[in-house]
């Protein structure tokens, strides 16, 4: 058996840079997962945050248009109340208004003979009062 030499391979070098280019690849592409995965985990927690904020303001609106809500079906209530006592009003005012017609018909409907029987009772007073004023 014969021993060679250790000599260094000429395709040796080639293997050896095909893996430091592959190790500096894996690097490069390590470093721009772990780039990429920080982006995306502030865009993420920067999104949380507006998010966070915007269901803050939604609840406050919220709130606020319940008790606007609130205070227009109380508002309603009231309104409602009133009307039922203006409709009431309004009945007792037209009854009245019936009254007081049929009352002014009836006067207007008898004023000429009302009239006319004051007029003859006028007439009888004068004549009582010629007999009178005659006799005394």
């Amino acid at each position: 058996m014969r021993f060679t030499k250790y000599e260094q391979h000429a395709g040796g070098s080639r293997v050896v840079q095909a893996i430091e280019t592959i190790i500096a690849d894996s690097k490069k592409m390590d470093d721009e997962a772990m780039t990429s995965e920080q982006d995306a985990q502030t865009a993420y927690e920067s999104f949380m945050k507006d998010s966070n904020k915007s269901i803050i303001a939604h609840m406050k609106s919220l709130v606020n248009m319940k008790e606007a809500r609130a205070k227009a079906k109380e508002s309603l209530a009231l309104s409602e109340t009133d009307h039922k006592q203006t409709v009431q009003q309004l009945e007792g005012l037209s009854q009245t208004n019936g009254d007081l017609h049929k009352s002014c018909d009836f006067v207007m409907k008898n004023f000429d003979a009302r009239q006319a029987a004051r007029a003859a009772e006028v007439d009888a007073l004068k004549e009582a009062k010629g007999i009178l004023s005659g006799m005394a």
